[in-house]
């Protein structure tokens, strides 16, 4: 595993772990909920990318 990889998962782990807590909020964001689901989405693109790469 690269480092770029490792970072990447990392990123996406976070993004992820926020976004369940968000949800879990009494009243959540839709807005940070939006913004989140967009960078996970993003982050989960380029490993499929660095993946595709070999």
């Amino acid at each position: 595993m690269t480092a770029r990889i490792f970072r990447l998962t990392q990123v996406h782990q976070r993004i992820d772990e926020y976004l369940r807590f968000e949800r879990r909020k009494r009243a959540p964001d839709p807005a940070v909920c939006e913004r989140l689901q967009k960078l996970r989405s993003r982050a989960k693109r380029l490993l499929g990318r660095l993946a595709l790469r070999g």
